[in-house]
């Protein structure tokens, strides 16, 4: 079968890429086919007399047409390629070649199935919704000269133009070829580099004008194609055809690995990448590989630091438009994206995916180190660092290095002094938003995070973690200096610094520096007075959560931490651990002046200073000053007259802790102290000294 271009055309072997020309088959005659040129972009065959063209292959069906009155048959332009024509004289429908009348036959069927399909779809201007259906593969097509198979007819289709259309120019770099030599040289760019098209807004570069036609509608937020069931807009028609798929729940293209459907084909053609792996996209700067063209191109901003996305509110700047329009609903408050167990609302819907899998208990992301599983790929990618050791994100600043770059931002604002989060309760601010959550939920008293073991809930989900490994025993992070084990990293990490020395948290008050940056918060709000943690019993305020946590069980008695040598039970892990060391005999803490060693960090800090002569702590009521904390605060309930240890015995109080002790020994009768000469005992250690000096003959005063 041949075409013939008719005479009022001038005779040319090539259409120009710019002006893609169409062309109508009109059926003039029992067995004449002329081709006359039609309007762009759209491919016709149009039936003067009523007359049916069969092929001698009985497996291929009839190409009919209609004999009430004439009808068109349109092909979607699924690639910019165009069919070269020969200027030939007119000649009888007769197929000469059986292979080629097969392959120009099948087009045609796929040519008429594709214009009901096209009937079928979403049609965008006012009128209702026609009923869309997923498609299912019943059969397969086989290319009868070359043997590839295909499940949709549409790529069938797609793949018979290949062997029936010459692509006579082929790039001498990579192989590729084409049909005419415009789009070669359209090609050959690629490889050049060469964009000539730039936008004078921005100054960015475009390949193609198109491309720089359609990136001015940015600029100047110019989206003319409506969605008319939600009244969203797009910048170009593709875009809303996609999206109005989302309101007829149509997806067309179904992976045949994994099920998953989607509404269009370069969605689909992404998604296979994960299944094959391939990253065809490179980075001409780092080697780095992707497998999508616009995940390279924002990439590649990084090494150039372009950030063509302005923000309207607030000038900043990013790499990409998706992540200014997720920014602006910073400042819009729009969260279209809600939750359907637990209505919540996310900015995103990748935000929305990762919470769902809370629900769902989905983790798809598993280690191929040791197993663990996420529920997000950027979790995976984080943890995998922990096995690798790397650390690719530098501080600009100190030279400190982190696995991921949410860590190196909020690193970076210690030394920007920058707290952009701030609680609308009390005006708090915090470096990163997980902070103010956590913050927030003191107001709300919200916990959402609950152990499975004893029904305990938590603010945070790291805090369930450490309470969990708690009740496991689990203790993962070890010291490389003293074997000692944590169940944290961040637990470690603190503790490494006490073999290093170093301290990296500076108060900007007092130039006292400090392992973690709790410590160095708490110790802010001496010089703040700053007691924002208060006891819901005695309303009793502290600096920080620990010591109102270890406050509020001498309320309820709870003394969850025992010793696994006297069975003695503490309010708290340290205090525990601390006791422990009496029956190890352990004193970890060494004073660097005299060589005596203590089991207790604060008990060395509070020896040093007989050493120094310092005395920081001062008593706001006379002035006297004190090397040691708790002996300050003993010394102030003397001026306030508190006594708050109570005998159970007779109601008499104490102003500490250790002389209810010795009080509550006259009703036990228990003596604990013995004289090492005549065997008589004590009440306290004071007594039993003094009582020692009879034999020794010690007299000091």
């Amino acid at each position: 079968m041949e075409f013939v271009k008719e005479e009022s055309e001038e005779s040319t072997s090539e259409i120009k890429q710019e002006e893609p020309e169409t062309w109508k088959i009109q059926h003039m005659g029992p067995e004449t086919w002329k081709i006359k040129e039609e309007e762009p972009e759209t491919w016709r065959i149009k039936e003067e007399e009523p007359e049916t063209c069969r092929t001698k292959h009985e497996e291929l069906e009839i190409l009919r047409i209609k004999q009430e009155e004439p009808e068109s048959c349109r092909i979607k332009h699924e690639e910019p390629e165009i069919l070269r024509i020969k200027h030939e004289e007119s000649e009888t429908c007769r197929i000469k070649h059986e292979e080629q009348g097969e392959f120009i036959e099948e087009i045609e069927e796929y040519e008429e199935s594709s214009e009901v399909e096209e009937k079928n779809h979403i049609k965008t201007g006012g009128k209702p919704l026609k009923d869309l259906k997923k498609k299912r593969v019943k059969k397969s097509f086989t290319c009868t000269q070359c043997g590839k198979s295909f499940t949709h007819k549409a790529s069938y289709g797609r793949h018979m133009r290949i062997h029936i259309v010459e692509k006579p120019f082929t790039c001498d770099q990579c192989g590729k070829s084409f049909k005419q030599s415009a789009n070669l040289k359209r090609h050959m760019k690629i490889h050049t580099g060469e964009k000539p098209y730039t936008c004078d807004q921005c100054g960015e570069m475009f390949l193609w004008a198109s491309r720089l036609k359609k990136h001015y509608k940015f600029h100047s937020k110019e989206k003319p194609h409506s969605c008319y069931l939600c009244g969203k807009s797009f910048w170009n028609l593709q875009s809303l055809k996609v999206h109005q798929k989302v309101h007829t729940s149509v997806r067309e293209y179904m992976c045949f690995e994994c099920k998953k459907t989607f509404s269009s084909v370069s969605n689909l053609k992404q998604h296979e990448r994960i299944h094959t792996g391939e990253k065809p996209y490179k980075c001409s700067q780092c080697d780095q590989r992707f497998k999508q063209s616009t995940h390279l191109k924002t990439h590649e901003r990084i090494h150039t630091g372009e950030k063509p996305y302005k923000c309207s509110h607030c000038d900043k700047r990013f790499r990409n438009s998706s992540r200014l329009k997720l920014h602006e609903r910073i400042h819009t408050g729009e969260k279209p994206y809600k939750c359907s167990h637990c209505d919540k609302r996310f900015r995103d819907s990748s935000s929305l995916k990762t919470h769902e899998r809370i629900h769902s208990g989905e983790k798809p992301y598993k280690c191929s180190h040791c197993d663990q599983r996420f529920n997000q790929s950027a979790h995976l990618k984080t943890h995998e660092r922990i096995h690798t050791g790397e650390k690719p994100n530098k501080c600009s600043h100190c030279d400190k290095r982190f696995r991921d770059s949410s860590n190196l931002k909020t690193h970076e604002r210690i030394h920007t002094g920058e707290k952009p989060y701030k609680c609308s309760h009390c005006d708090k601010r915090f470096r990163d938003s997980s902070s103010l959550i956590t913050h927030e939920r003191i107001h709300t008293g919200e916990k959402p995070y609950k152990c499975s073991h004893c029904d305990k809930r938590f603010r945070d989900l790291s805090s369930l973690i450490t309470h969990e490994k708690i009740n496991s025993g689990e203790k993962p992070y070890k010291c490389s200096h003293c074997d000692q084990r944590f169940n944290q990293s961040t637990h470690l990490k603190t503790h490494e610094r006490i073999h290093t020395g170093e301290k990296p948290y500076k108060c900007s008050q007092c130039d006292k520096r400090f392992r973690d940056s709790s410590s160095l918060i708490t110790h802010e709000r001496i010089h703040t007075g700053e007691k924002p943690y208060k006891c819901s019993h005695c309303d009793k305020r502290f600096r920080d959560s620990s010591s109102l946590i270890t406050h509020e069980k001498i309320h309820t008695g709870e003394k969850p931490y025992k010793c696994s040598h006297c069975d003695k039970r503490f309010r708290d892990s340290s205090s525990l651990k601390i006791h422990e060391r009496i029956h190890s005999g352990e004193k970890p803490y060494k004073c660097s002046q005299c060589d005596q060693r203590f089991n207790q960090s604060t008990h060395l800090k509070t020896h040093e200073r007989i050493h120094t002569g310092e005395k920081p702590n001062k008593c706001s009521h006379c002035d006297k000053r004190f090397s040691d904390p708790s002996n300050l605060k003993t010394h102030e309930r003397i001026h306030t007259g508190e006594k708050p240890y109570k005998c159970s015995h007779c109601d008499k109080r104490f102003i500490v802790s250790s002389h209810l002790k010795r009080h509550e020994r006259i009703h036990t009768g228990e003596k604990h102290f013995k004289c090492s000469h005549c065997d008589k005992t004590y009440i306290d250690s004071s007594s039993l000294k003094r009582h020692e000096r009879i034999h020794t003959g010690e007299k000091p005063f």
